[in-house]
């Protein structure tokens, strides 16, 4: 019986099984397979899960028993096969092949091309392990599952059945393998920023631990705290480098971004007194101040800042600080498109009610259109801020951009 196997694209064609109508339900059917798979990948966090319901589904959707996902590992200069449906006990995360043209999975990834094999019994071009027989797998298709720096792997259908694959199924894993692609993607960021996030829990507990000890720890509380942030502005300064799409780019830059303004609270808080409050006004001023410099650049954009003492918590201080952070450089970023305009900010306690603060942080730019729900914008992390110190936010976008938050004032202890 002769094989087919191919590192090259084969001509689209219909299966001679399936007639016109069949054929018709078979791609709505992978359609809509792609479309919820790529749903479901944005929601889980657990990039394993996101690769054992691909390798699932794609089985499902080609009428197969058998589906792999294969990693690279750039130590052994191997694919280890990582995920899978219809394997015995064994053979996920154990069964590994060579990343060369030895395997059909293995000529995928070193040619980039999707590999067909629509009949294995009767090649003699591949050293394939074992279990391949012992599942009976008879036809294969490897598409290549892309990375940042290099691919992640390859994606593989068995049958142990002979089947004639064409382009639509390698179109179907295509898409697949593009989702699992930007799901890897995630899931890396993620882990650089849950890194992030527990050495700053990590900073916090530090924080509230040497500030009982104040006056004894406060030259080591400075030195370890700022040590601390720099690290961790570090790490995602490193990443920015590797990362090269620009959503990635964007969401590490906002997270250095808040790493930066909290290292502010602390050098305020530090240049001061050694307590758990400090006035928001001064340290509103100096954050603007230093927003000013990072943003200075040829444009005529024009930042002020006035603000009344107000005495707040530390951690009132650290949210708000993170909302002037976020509106002020998106104003700079996105409100003047000719390269000029004001940005104010104001912080004023209200003459009828000292209980209650407002701050208003508005720009002459060009505005823009705010759609109920958004989270463009800021919208969504400002009001997330604004509920968690009990205040509320609103934003007028009429002859430019006009945030409002207005704020509790508790007493507190110093």
């Amino acid at each position: 019986m002769g094989s087919r196997c191919s590192a090259a694209p084969i001509p689209n064609r219909r299966k001679p099984r399936l007639d016109n109508a069949a054929e018709v339900k078979r791609l709505l059917r992978q359609q809509a397979a792609v479309a919820s798979f790529g749903s479901f990948a944005l929601r889980q966090t657990d990039l394993q899960k996101v690769l054992t319901e691909a390798a699932r589904v794609c089985a499902e959707g080609l009428s197969v028993k058998f589906c792999k996902v294969c990693q690279y590992r750039p130590d052994t200069e191997d694919l280890l096969i990582v995920a899978g449906c219809g394997w015995k006990t064994g053979v996920v995360g154990h069964v590994v092949s060579r990343a060369d043209i030895s395997s059909p999975q293995g000529r995928a990834f070193v040619t980039g091309e999707p590999s067909i094999c629509n009949d294995l019994r009767g090649d003699r071009q591949f050293k394939l392990p074992s279990f391949y027989a012992e599942h009976g797998i008879v036809s294969t298709i490897d598409v290549l599952i892309k990375g940042v720096l290099r691919p992640f792997g390859v994606l593989e259908i068995d049958s142990d059945q002979q089947q004639t694959y064409d382009q639509q199924d390698v179109i179907f894993l295509t898409g697949f393998a593009n989702v699992l692609a930007e799901a890897v993607a995630t899931a890396d960021r993620t882990a650089v920023l849950r890194t992030t996030i527990a050495q700053m829990k990590l900073l916090v507990e530090d924080k509230d631990r040497l500030l009982e000890q104040k006056k004894v720890l406060a030259e080591e509380l400075q030195h370890r705290v700022r040590n601390n942030l720099q690290l961790i502005y570090g790490m995602l300064t490193r990443q920015l480098d590797e990362t090269s799409d620009a959503g990635g780019q964007r969401g590490i830059k906002a997270i250095a971004r808040r790493v930066s303004t909290l290292a502010q609270v602390y050098d305020h808080l530090l240049g001061a007194e050694m307590t758990r409050t400090t006035d928001f006004g001064t340290y509103v001023k100096s954050l603007c101040a230093n927003l000013g410099e990072i943003q200075a650049s040829p444009a005529k954009v024009t930042l002020t800042c006035d603000s009344d003492v107000v005495i707040l918590d530390l951690d009132v201080v650290t949210a708000l600080g993170i909302v002037v952070a976020e509106l002020v450089t998106n104003s700079y970023d996105h409100a003047f498109p000719n390269g000029a305009g004001t940005i104010d900010v104001s912080v004023r306690r209200d003459p009828d009610n000292g209980a209650m603060a407002t701050m208003i942080i508005k720009d002459d730019g060009q505005g823009f259109e705010v759609k109920t729900g958004s989270k463009r914008h800021g919208l969504g992390l400002v009001r997330r801020l604004a509920e968690q110190v009990r205040g509320t936010a609103d934003v007028a976008s009429s002859g430019g951009a006009t945030w409002t938050i207005t704020f509790p004032v508790a007493e507190v202890a110093a």
